[in-house]
Order: structure tokens, then C-alpha cells, then sequence
């Protein structure tokens, strides 16, 4: 999702909503591997219900990871997808449901993001096939040794895991028979429902999987205390927990670490970039040669993120006492979640004032805190925005415009100096001053070592040193003492752009519309007139109000998109609450071959079929325009360029969809199904109470049968028969052939059928409340722990030390030992003979410490008051004798030694 730090703000001032994951690995045992068994009880201390895979997050590490090398081929690919969801699989156990979405053909609204993305990409990619090319041509021809070229090795474009390609179709087909094969052989699977919803199906996957649990939770069947854990590593996965307001909510995800080692693209070795590659080392024997081949650490670890902790802190945030009207938290949460919206998401740009890093969640807050006392009301409800109300926020951010732009700004330039400064102290500790030659010369160690000479005729050979030094040191005077004269008397033609050239190094490009000086929003609106402006904040308005609607009730109209590439100033959200905000209800998706000519590149045309390609380069082609051969990337006051803005034209979509219409004829049957909306599909195996129903022999919705919430956990839905599922079809075989790891099935017992969610009436609104009977799980967060977390707050020092619970069992009182406890330990424990150091009282024997064992136990008996925080007994009036810090140490005579040394 579009909110770059999003993540990392929240975990770090909401720190208990991080847990780490306990995992079971597989073991191995006289080269025989045994999985892990997976009906067992979680290891977590927790049962889910229903793991839901984002699986697009899963498909784009696996098939170009960025901490190992690349897979050779699809088989490999194939294989990691495999691996990663049984690893998942075996953290989470579900025992009810496994949802696995793929995405599909997205909303309009979605394309423009998805398209500079793939634009991007393909720019990108070609960059780095000519740098590696250049780079590796160079190594030979310096003698390098390089890993050849593997012929059978696939390039694999990131750009295919789109839906309407080949590669997804076929993705598709392996999950399937990956889904019978272990709902055949893993017990862990064996009482599970598995709903599988591909490319063909049209939704983002996060958004399919929600919509999903909204309209399961509408059903009377539906369990209000169902445990679900959702796998993606979006932003968004967090707002969309929320907008569930269910009490038992977990997202699992990889743990992010920073500056982890990437093998290089040359010799894929780690330990250096592909710009320092040397080739492989000549010698692997000799231990010098030796380079790191493999990463440091196998695997990612996984993290969960509860959303009910979330809830608590927020709660404790946005305590605001004397409303003027009634308190209800599950708005707070939903006017929080829509104020996250104006730092930034999928559809809209963020407003320029606001950034994460800047604080923008918490200016939003306090402002919210301040204002919604005038409302007279919350920002939204059930989804649906009032804008007189928005209005207010609004105002309240223009007034802080100009401070954040002025501080942004001195934030900026303090860190061009600090960059500045670095790169001249890089410069001058680059190497050495001097470095001495002829028989001074030093001589490289490793394998061409060679013992030093004896010298002779030292004095002579240092004074020709000296003389050649300064005959080097006059002429380098001479020649800048010549440069300087000609600098004197520059020439009219170009002395002036060499010297703005000069100036350019150090100073950024010059901007007519500086934001951090007074007087900038003349200029700004000097150059955009009054209708742009407001054609520019109606287009924004409703970007908030669909998106709002996108994560509570569904797409609100599949075709609308924000047809521009910035966000208007907060100051200009005037008058905005009669704007209209309505969408047509009677849109569709586009198929996937259309989605592909919206958002590929003319240099990822090789997914599309062949005439559909041609209109992509074709210069009398009606759509030619579409598809830039280069681009301007606007860093739009970024400092990196994935940070910018990729200016690409807009697709005019009534001119490309009658341009399409021209090519259909030429599809193939193959493509034609490729291009086909397709069905969610349902698998239980044979000792599933579903697994004996008899469905109705024809395979369309037309003859779909209630699901028995009953016989399926209180899941609601219907199904029909699966085309591809037969009865008297025991063998299935693997539509990739993939050796060791998946074999044709002899004997399948595995069902499937077609599934469609229940459906409700149109303009059915989806209630965002609690249910009833909803029970949360026992509080984790307490005011202290909200605090500690502030900039500047030192804890209560002195006083009760709460720590927030780790894990999700019940926090445990902590261990300790009694009077005979440390009789004991004194019994045992040798002593050992003190030695003189700043160490001596702690290398003492356990016997030489008399006043050791009452101290401690009083300490254990007095109560948390006066336990220890980092050595220091803060209970003690002799606690401050080392300034606060460090251990209490009494008073032992001559023969006691303190932290800093003897008495």
C-alpha cells in the first residue's frame, strides 16, 4: 500500500501490537525429513479459526526475492510458493477455514498505481540488464572468473504476476493441485475448508478476503468470536482489521530487517555490490579467498500484529472526556482509520503537508481532539463521510501549513550539510597523504607476499625521493597557478553555464513555487486558476469517500480513478459539502486482458497475444500514446526516486476499449479463457460433513444449493458442481511437473465445487459495530505503557515498572527465591579469589557476600518499589551514592570493592 512507514511508526509507538512467532521446523533424521505435524496444538498458546492468504504477497518474494539468488525457472518459483504456505500453515494451524486470494482484475482507481508501478519495473529492469552486461564484459576482459551463463535459466519479469498472463494461469492450476494433494496426505488439513479465488476473479486480494468476512458476518450462523489471521505485508491489511471490528483479529507477517546482505547479480556471492564484483574466487582453498555463498540467515521470521491491542492503545489515545454527544469508540475507530487516508494509500496521493515521518498521524490526532468537541458529531459512519465535518479538520491543517513547510524545509537543508560534510570527510580519509616508493614501497600481504629486501644506500635513495616530491609539487603549483589565470579571464560563451554547473553540485534545482516562504500560496495560485482548483479538491473529495466505502461496504464504481498526479494544499478544502459524492452502481470490472493493455508497458508485451501487442508500438496505432517510451520521475520534494512521481499520460479508456474492440476476433480459445471471469472454488476433503453432499449435475449458479451452516462451521454461501472436479476421476495429474516435491495423486477423495459468498440486496449497508456476544481478550495495554513510548518520558522511576505482556498467554507473576533459595545457591556455588578491577566485587565467590543474600531478599520481600531496574536498587536511600546509576554495593571495608574500583 501507498503509506511508506506506515508500519514502522506504528510499531514503534504501539509496541506491544508486536509478537514474535514461535515455529516448529521440520526435522531430519539419517537424511529423512519429517514434517511437521500440524493437527498438533498451536506452539503460540493459541488456536485460530481461519488463516486468510494475501497471496500476491507470498508469489512476489518467491519469484524474485531480494536477500538470495533469483529461482532458475518456474519449477522453482512453483516450489517456494509451495514451501512458504505450508511454513505458514504450520505457524497459524487454522482449524476451520484456509482462504487463499489472488489478486485480480483491480478498481479503475487502482490501475494508475499499478501502472507506474509496472512502467517502473520494466524501466528499471532494463537499467540493470545493461549495467550487469557492461559490468560482466568488463570482469572478462580483466581475467575475472564468472558462474557461465546457465542456457536452461529463465529471465523472469515481475511484470507477468498480473492476471491475464500465462504464468498466472498456470499458478492457478498448481494451487489447485496443491490443495487437493495436502487435503489427501496432512492430517493438519484433514477437518478444513480451503476456498481458493484466482486471477479470474475480479478484487485485489485483501479485498476479497474482507469481503468475505463482511458478508459472513451479516449471516445468523456466524460466530461473533471467530479467531481470524490474515498473512500480507501491506499497510492497508491493518486499517482493513480495524474496519472489521471484530475482537479477535491477528495479522501475520515477515519481520522486517534492515540492511540485509543481497547477493550480487554477477557471481551471486555476498558481502559486496555488483558495481565491487571481482568474480569467484581462483583458490577456494586458500581460507582468504574464501566469500560468503549463502545468507546469513535462511528464511524469514514472522511477527504478529494484534489488531485488539491496536484498539486498546487507541482507546487510550483518544480518551476525550465532556463530548457534547454520545461516546462511541467504534466511530473513534473508524474516523482514525479515515483520518490515515490523507497521509497516503493506494488510490490517492497524500497530502503535501503530511508526512509519517514528520508526525502527521499525531498532529492529526491532537487536532481531532481539539475539534471534534465543534462537529457536533463523528467524521463517519458505517462508511460514509460527512464532509461539514471534514471540513473543520481541514481548516485546521491549513493553519499548520506553513509551519510544516518552513520546518521541512530547515530539516532539509540540515541534512544537505550533514551530507555535504560527510562526502568531503570521505574525500580526505579516502587513503593516505603519502605513500613512499622504490625500495620503501610496501608490499601486499596475501598470496604474492614476499619477505622484505635488505636496504642499501639509504640516504641517497631518500634524497632523490625528496627532489622527485618536489619537483612534483611545483608542477602541480605551476598548473593550478595557470588554471587560475585563465579563470580570470573566462569567455563570454561559457563562463556562465560552467558556473551554474558549479553551483548545481552543491544547491538543488531551482523551484518557482518556493513552499517554506511567506507568500506561497499567491504564486501557486497565480499559476493554477480558480476552476483547476476546485475540479482538483472535487476529484479528491470523492477519492475519500469511495475509498471509505472500498473498505467498508465494497467498490462503491469500478471505473472511477483520481485523474490527477498530486493532491491539492489542505488550505484549499473549502466549501465542500455540497460537492456530490455519489458513484454509479451499475459498473463492472474490466477482464483481464483489458487490465493488461491498461497497466503493461510495450516492453512487457510479450504476455499480451500478438495483435494485441502491436497496438502497443505500432505508430499509427489509435492508442500509441498510452505507452511512453521514457518517462519524468518528480521527486516532488522526495530525496530518493521510488519516493517520486512517475508522469505518465492517463489511459483514456472509451478510446482503448474501442481500439480493443477491433482485436478481439484474433484470440485463441486458450486466450479467450484466459480473459474470462472465473469463480471462487471450495475443497474439503472425504472427513468433511460437506464432503458427502450430491450437488446438481450441471455446472452453473443457476443450480447452486444453500450451504448447511451446520456442516460448515457457520460458514454461509452456495455451491455448485466444479467443472473440473469428477466423480469417477480418481488420478490427478500435476499440471507442472515438478520432481520431489509434488506427484500425480492414485487416489483422490478431495471435493470441489464453486462457492459464491451470500449476497444481499443492492444498497444492503454493512453495519460497522461490534455483534453481539463479542468477547475480547483479556486488556494488554495500560496507561503507562502509552506513555513510555513518548519522546522525553523516562518511565516512573522509583515506582511500579508495569511491562506490557508478551505473547498471548496471561501474563505470569515472576520467579523468585526465598531465604533457602539463596542458602542454597551460597552452599553451592565455589568461591572464587577476588581480583583488582573495576570488576572485583562481581567476580567475588557467592560466599564472600554476606550482606548480598539479606539485601536481595529484602529486596524481593519489599515489593516492586524497590526491585531493580538496569543493576540499580531504587528503593535504597543509598541508591544515588553512584549517581543513580549501577548496582548498590555495601559498605564491605577494606576488603570490598565497588563498581569503580576499592574503597
Amino acid at each position: 500500500m501507498g503509506v511508506p512507514a506506515f508500519f514502522r511508526w506504528l510499531s514503534r509507538k504501539y509496541s506491544s501490537i508486536v509478537i514474535h512467532c514461535n515455529e516448529e521446523r521440520e526435522k531430519q533424521i539419517d537424511g529423512v525429513k519429517i514434517p511437521v505435524d500440524t493437527s498438533q496444538p498451536n506452539p503460540n498458546g493459541i488456536e485460530f479459526d481461519n488463516l486468510y492468504l494475501d497471496m500476491n504477497g507470498i508469489i512476489h518474494p518467491c519469484s524474485h526475492p531480494e536477500d538470495r539468488p533469483a529461482p532458475k525457472n518456474e519449477q522453482e518459483i512453483m516450489i517456494a510458493i509451495f514451501d512458504s504456505i505450508d511454513r505458514l500453515f504450520g505457524i497459524v494451524r487454522p482449524r476451520r477455514l484456509l482462504y487463499m486470494a489472488i489478486d485480480g482484475v483491480a478498481p479503475r482507481a487502482k490501475m494508475n498505481q499499478q501502472r507506474s508501478r509496472r512502467f517502473r519495473a520494466s524501466k528499471e529492469g532494463a537499467e540493470q540488464s545493461d549495467l550487469k552486461a557492461s559490468l560482466r564484459a568488463e570482469l572478462l576482459r580483466n581475467g575475472a572468473k564468472l558462474p557461465e551463463v546457465d542456457p536452461k535459466a529463465e529471465r523472469f519479469d515481475s511484470n507477468c504476476i498480473t492476471p491475464g498472463t500465462e504464468f498466472m494461469f498456470r499458478l492457478a492450476a498448481c494451487l489447485r493441485f496443491y490443495i487437493i494433494d495436502r487435503l489427501n496426505t496432512d492430517p493438519g488439513w484433514r477437518n478444513i475448508e480451503v476456498i481458493l479465488s484466482d486471477a479470474n476473479v475480479p478484487g485485489e486480494g485483501e479485498h476479497k478476503i474482507m469481503d468475505f468476512i463482511r458478508r459472513q458476518r451479516g449471516q445468523p450462523h456466524h460466530d461473533p468470536n471467530t479467531h481470524h489471521c490474515i498473512c500480507g505485508a501491506d499497510a492497508d491489511l491493518i486499517m482493513l482489521g480495524l474496519a472489521t471490528h471484530e475482537p479477535n483479529f491477528t495479522i501475520i507477517r515477515e519481520e522486517f530487517k534492515p540492511n540485509q546482505p543481497r547477493p550480487c547479480g554477477l557471481c551471486s556471492q555476498y558481502g559486496h555490490e555488483m558495481e565491487d564484483c571481482c568474480g569467484l574466487a581462483r583458490d577456494k582453498t586458500d581460507e582468504m579467498n574464501v566469500v560468503q555463498s549463502e545468507p546469513p540467515n535462511a528464511g524469514p521470521s514472522y511477527i504478529f500484529i494484534r489488531i485488539c491491542v491496536i484498539r486498546e492503545y487507541i482507546k487510550l489515545e483518544m480518551e476525550m472526556p465532556g463530548l457534547p454527544f454520545a461516546y462511541d469508540f467504534e466511530n473513534i475507530i473508524d474516523d482514525w482509520v479515515m483520518m490515515c487516508f490523507f497521509v497516503g494509500n493506494d488510490f490517492l496521493p497524500h497530502l503535501p503537508s503530511l508526512e509519517i515521518r514528520e508526525g502527521a498521524i499525531d498532529k492529526l490526532v491532537r487536532l481531532y481532539k481539539d475539534i471534534v468537541h465543534q462537529t457536533g458529531g463523528y467524521l463517519t459512519s458505517n462508511g460514509q463521510i460527512n464532509l461539514g465535518r471534514v471540513e473543520k479538520i481541514m481548516v485546521g491543517i491549513g493553519k499548520m501549513e506553513d509551519a510544516i513547510f518552513r520546518k521541512r524545509r530547515e530539516s532539509d537543508v540540515s541534512y544537505r550539510a550533514r551530507e555535504k560534510s560527510k562526502k568531503q570527510r570521505t574525500k580526505q580519509n579516502q587513503g593516505p597523504s603519502y605513500i613512499p616508493g622504490d625500495q620503501f614501497a610496501p608490499t601486499p600481504l596475501g598470496s604474492g607476499f614476499q619477505p622484505p629486501q635488505a636496504l642499501s644506500n639509504v640516504k641517497q635513495s631518500i634524497q632523490e625521493m625528496r627532489s622527485r616530491d618536489l619537483k612534483n609539487l611545483d608542477a602541480a603549483a605551476s598548473l593550478r597557478a595557470m588554471l587560475s589565470d585563465s579563470s580570470k579571464q573566462p569567455s563570454p560563451t561559457t563562463s556562465a553555464p560552467l558556473k551554474r554547473k558549479k553551483e548545481s553540485d552543491d544547491d538543488e534545482p531551482e523551484d518557482d513555487v518556493r513552499l517554506w516562504e511567506d507568500g506561497w500560496e499567491r504564486k501557486i495560485f497565480q499559476s493554477q486558476d480558480f476552476d483547476f482548483r476546485r475540479k482538483l479538491v472535487r476529484s479528491y473529495v470523492e477519492g475519500l469517500c469511495w475509498v471509505l466505502l472500498y473498505y467498508y461496504q465494497g467498490c462503491a464504481s469500478w471505473k472511477w480513478f483520481f485523474p490527477f498526479h498530486y493532491a491539492p494544499f489542505a488550505s484549499d478544502f473549502f466549501d465542500i459539502l455540497n460537492l456530490p459524492t455519489d458513484f454509479p452502481t451499475n459498473t463492472e470490472a474490466k477482464r483481464p486482458l483489458e487490465q493488461l493493455m491498461c497497466v503493461f508497458p510495450e516492453a512487457s508485451g510479450q504476455f499480451l497475444p500478438t495483435s494485441w501487442r502491436k497496438l502497443m508500438g505500432d505508430p499509427n496505432s489509435a492508442i500509441i500514446d498510452f505507452y511512453p517510451d521514457d518517462f519524468k520521475i518528480d521527486l516532488n520534494g522526495k530525496k530518493y526516486a521510488w519516493q517520486g512521481v512517475a508522469l505518465l499520460p492517463f489511459v483514456d479508456e472509451d478510446r482503448m476499449m474501442s481500439t480493443l474492440s477491433t482485436v478481439y476476433k484474433d484470440l485463441t480459445v486458450q486466450e479467450v479463457k484466459r480473459n474470462s471471469r472465473g469463480d471462487d472454488y471450495l475443497f474439503v476433503g472425504p472427513h468433511h460433513p460437506l464432503h458427502s453432499l450430491q450437488l446438481p449435475s450441471p455446472p452453473c449458479y443457476a443450480e447452486a444449493a444453500d450451504i448447511d451452516p451446520q456442516l460448515s462451521n457457520g460458514m454461509a454461501g452456495k455451491i455448485w458442481n466444479d467443472s473440473l472436479c469428477k466423480a469417477d476421476n480418481k488420478m490427478v495429474v500435476a499440471p507442472v511437473p515438478i520432481q520431489n516435491c509434488l506427484d500425480s495423486i492414485m487416489n483422490n477423495q478431495v471435493l470441489s465445487m464453486a462457492f459464491k459468498d451470500p449476497a444481499y440486496p443492492e444498497g444492503h449497508i454493512f453495519k460497522a459495530k461490534l455483534l453481539p456476544g463479542a468477547k475480547f481478550p483479556p486488556p494488554t495495554v495500560k496507561p503507562q505503557d502509552l506513555r513510555s513510548n513518548d519522546r522525553g518520558y523516562r518511565g516512573n522511576r522509583g515506582g511500579n515498572h508495569w511491562q506490557p505482556r508478551i505473547g498471548f498467554n496471561q501474563p505470569r507473576s515472576r520467579g523468585g527465591l526465598d531465604q533457602s533459595g539463596h542458602r542454597h545457591i551460597r552452599h553451592h556455588i565455589p568461591n572464587r579469589p577476588p581480583h583488582h578491577s573495576a570488576r572485583g566485587y562481581h567476580q567475588q565467590g557467592y560466599q564472600n557476600r554476606p550482606p548480598y543474600q539479606q539485601h536481595r531478599s529484602d529486596e524481593y520481600n519489599r515489593g516492586p518499589r524497590f526491585q531493580s531496574n538496569r543493576g540499580g536498587h531504587r528503593g535504597n536511600p543509598r541508591f544515588n551514592q553512584h549517581g543513580g546509576r549501577g548496582g548498590y554495593y555495601p559498605n564491605m571495608g577494606n576488603n570490598g570493592y565497588s563498581r569503580y574500583g576499592s574503597y
